[in-house]
């Protein structure tokens, strides 16, 4: 959701504000505004409804706004409509404080209606002017010191924020704020950054500070104070980002999605040498211990979103291998239906950014309850990573697409992961077994890759479903794992409605929605379920159904149903989700392609969701 840019240094602020607003723009935004200031002058503010390019026009490319010290921002509306009005940066009533803000204000109504009878006025319908106003009224009431101001008003909200604020009487500095929404502060040669990803600042900085909840802190050229809830001075070390900045551009694809689709095999394979050493499992730096994977009665998985459906897949393979039970659980839903959770359990908590809100409350929520935590995330220092008890990281690189696809395959690869290194140490498998599993999973990389090599026939195919109006995906066991995925990532890129079933639930009420021409993709990658999930869609053959088969090569009298067949290498059934899963992705890229769609900025879709 939203982004945040800032930026005091030895150069002119307003391009190096834009270039990093573009980094962003994967977040969503429907909005956008830069505000500068140029010395001891008055604090200039431009904003913009719709893309970027519109502020970008407006200023020049930042040319025309002087000034070497500002703030930028990418609004995704919650309080307020999306307009210029409603767009960020906010300005407080006497044009002290200005500021930008991710997250939500649960609580704004009521501060405002207390700084209405202070005699404040509004001009916009968003939670952020009030927190401008509430930073302004504190300022005045403390001696006018921007840290106390900063620091009362975030005892008084309540919700998530992270806050970037400028005021006049400090005209080179920037004041930062967090509570449960991410920001990264950066600092290089006398300059300094601030960002709410890593993408935006990659191109100046490698060196990061992770501000932590309930921080503030004070930004000046190329020094940066941090300070807890108490305004007290506290000592941070900076973290060095490891990502290439050539990592988080387009590389000559036509769209991030593409790009970030031919990374798989990369991703995968970086993920993989990371806890295999000389063809055997590591996992010392995840730090979980034997006696604790013994000790360990049930698996809560927790996520949403894709990830949510990496815990689908894990569950089959956790379960069989290693003979625990495991519960698949949204994160939306964990906290608020007052879960019992066994006491010897193990949440994994599984995110890409690290700092997807629901999934941040339910571990805190398993921590509270005194539940083990094992997250699966792809940032390093993200709010997740840092309060899980162990984690585990997955080497996805930078994802900027919002519809995920290498993040959503190195996560797999860390379920498996896990599934052995847990049917290992409980004796549910050999030494031996879990050696060939993983002589098994190093050779998904290249099998990715083939699929990849092979995606001219998916394009053909997607080019005559463009104007499908409803798609249903099915399968059994894993492979409906598979299908919600495929369904996610058509639904999200291209806007037909689609839904995954599992197949034997069809005749249960869904197959009265079949009609002549309606798209049915089964996925058949389960050798003991094959038959049954085939004559599932001969039933839907029946009723007018356009079949699409996605199975595994030697499965050839799959053409006698389907009318198209994608096949996909061999590999072990656990594992099939992994390659299953590129078809899908290419399928959703490619009708979406073909309907002229933004494919890496869907409508109404976020990056990270990083609040409720």
């Amino acid at each position: 959701m939203c982004g945040i840019v800032g930026f005091t240094g030895k150069q002119q602020a307003a391009p190096i504000l834009l270039d990093g607003l573009s980094k962003l723009e994967y977040r969503g935004y429907d909005s956008a505004g830069i505000a500068v200031r140029d010395g001891e002058k008055d604090t200039e503010v431009i904003k913009a409804k719709g893309r970027l390019r519109i502020l970008a026009e407006k200023t020049n490319g930042g040319e025309s706004v002087p000034g070497m010290c500002g703030i930028g921002h990418t609004r995704w509306a919650t309080h307020g409509e999306p307009s210029e009005r409603n767009a960020h940066p906010h300005i407080s009533n006497d044009g002290n404080v200005i500021a930008v803000h991710n997250g939500i204000i649960e609580n704004y109504q009521e501060l405002k209606e207390k700084l209405l009878r202070k005699g404040y006025s509004f001009y916009s319908s968003t939670d952020t002017e009030v927190a401008v106003n509430l930073v302004a009224y504190y300022y005045k009431k403390y001696g006018e010191s921007p840290v106390e101001a900063v620091r009362h008003a975030m005892v008084r909200i309540r919700g998530s924020y992270a806050l970037a604020l400028m005021f006049r009487d400090y005209p080179e500095e920037i004041f930062a704020a967090r509570k449960d929404s991410p920001m990264i502060l950066g600092v290089e040669d006398g300059e300094s950054y601030i960002a709410s990803d890593v993408p935006a600042i990659l191109k100046y900085t490698r060196n990061v500070y992770y501000i932590g909840n309930q921080e503030l802190a004070c930004v000046k050229k190329g020094e940066i104070t941090f300070y807890n809830l108490d305004g007290e001075e506290i000592e941070k070390e900076p973290k060095v980002i490891e990502w290439d900045a050539e990592a988080a551009e387009k590389a000559g694809f036509e769209h991030f999605m593409m790009k970030e689709i031919h990374e798989q095999p990369k991703a995968v394979a970086d993920t993989l040498n990371s806890v295999i050493r000389d063809g055997k499992l590591d996992l010392s730096e995840i730090g979980l211990e034997e006696e604790v994977i013994r000790s360990i009665s049930q698996i809560y998985i927790v996520a949403c979103g894709s990830a949510y459906h990496v815990g689908m897949a894990a569950q089959y393979v956790i379960e069989d291998l290693a003979g625990l039970p495991v519960r698949v659980e949204l994160a939306s839903e964990f906290r608020y239906r007052k879960p019992l959770l066994d006491p010897n359990g193990l949440a994994v908590i599984i995110s890409q950014s690290g700092e997807t809100a629901d999934s941040l409350a339910a571990l805190r929520e398993c921590r509270e309850k005194g539940i083990r935590t094992l997250a699966i995330v792809n940032v390093v220092g993200s709010s997740i990573a840092r309060e899980a008890d162990n984690v585990f990281y997955t080497l996805a690189g930078p994802e900027i697409s919002v519809a995920t696809t290498k993040a959503y395959s190195t996560q797999l690869i860390a379920a498996y992961v896990l599934a052995l290194q847990f049917a290992k140490v409980r004796g549910e498998i050999t030494v031996e077994q879990c050696d060939s599993y993983v002589k098994e999973l190093q050779t998904i990389p290249d099998k990715i890759q083939k699929i990849i090599e092979d995606k001219e026939r998916i394009q053909w195919f997607a080019a005559k479903q463009a104007n499908a109006k409803d798609v249903f995906f099915i399968g059994r066991g894993i492979d409906y794992a598979i299908s919600l995925e495929g369904s996610l990532k058509m639904k999200e890129i291209s806007y037909i409605h689609s839904e995954a079933y599992a197949a034997g639930e069809l005749k249960h009420g869904t197959i009265s929605l079949i009609e002549d021409g309606t798209l049915m993709i089964g996925v058949l990658t389960q050798p003991e379920l094959y038959e049954k999930t085939v004559s599932n869609m001969v039933e839907c053959k029946s009723r007018g159904a356009y079949l699409m088969g996605l199975t595994t090569f030697g499965n050839y009298n799959i053409e006698d149903t389907a009318d198209f067949t994608v096949y996909i290498p061999k590999t072990d059934p656990h594992f099939a989700t992994s390659l299953a899963v590129i078809p899908l992705q290419l399928l959703g890229y490619y009708v979406s392609v073909n309907k002229g769609l933004d494919v890496d900025k869907p409508r109404n879709l976020a990056k990270s969701v990083t609040v409720e």
